[in-house]
């Protein structure tokens, strides 16, 4: 945590933040963020934050110029930039790549890399359903992080595909197995199956549901998706 900065709407995060300090009882996890990283305690907004910065994480405004292309210049060489504001991201993928970046992901289908939850929470959803857990754990959401990481792994990672898309829904499969298998080592799934029992089960429900989404899609009662 001490090599990564954080930026609130006002400014970065560090121990000089009065405002923070004194509104620590209402909001104590952005005090402890103040606590934990910056330790230089470097002042000003995301423009001074990216100086010399290898990745940027932004979850912000929608753009675009929320991120400026001059800020983006003065990130470290082959940087990554996770920018997934929505619909539209903090900077355009292209002008981040013309600024130096060289992976870009949004929080949108029609560019590459899309970081999106919808990847994970339907097959972590399936794999605590299929074992009956008690709870989901922050292990299973990991192992399902973990899971996702393999798939792009196993076709290919590029700049262009970092994270699969979720149009590949065996993805949603091999996710909801693991999270499935975690729930069972860590003791809190009332229903222990094997890695090929809860593989058949995963498919089979998830087969089905596209299966009778696209029936309905075909007859009108789901309508089309609307044309921009």
């Amino acid at each position: 945590p001490e090599n990564t900065i954080f930026v609130d709407s006002k400014a970065t995060l560090h121990t000089d933040r009065a405002d923070l300090e004194a509104k620590q009882s209402e909001n104590p996890y952005k005090w402890e963020l103040c606590q934990k990283t910056n330790p230089e305690k470097r002042t000003g907004g995301i423009g001074e934050a990216l100086k010399g910065a290898d990745v940027c994480i932004s979850l912000s405004k929608s753009g675009p110029d929320t991120i400026k292309p001059e800020w983006v210049k003065t990130m470290a060489k082959d940087a990554i930039a996770f920018i997934c504001a929505n619909p539209i991201p903090e900077i355009w993928p292209w002008e981040a790549k013309e600024a130096g970046v060289r992976i870009v992901a949004t929080g949108r289908s029609d560019f590459p890399n899309q970081v999106n939850n919808s990847i994970s929470f339907p097959a972590i959803f399936r794999g605590t359903l299929d074992v009956k857990a008690r709870t989901i754990t922050d292990e299973m959401c990991i192992a399902a992080a973990y899971e996702l990481a393999k798939c792009a792994e196993d076709r290919g990672i590029s700049e262009d595909y970092i994270i699969p898309t979720m149009g590949e829904w065996e993805v949603f499969i091999r996710e909801a197995v693991v999270v499935g298998m975690k729930a069972i080592e860590q003791g809190v799934a009332r229903e222990k199956l094997s890695r090929d029992q809860l593989t058949k089960r995963a498919e089979k429900i998830i087969k089905e549901a596209r299966e009778a989404t696209t029936l309905l899609m075909k007859s009108g009662l789901i309508p089309p998706v609307p044309e921009e």
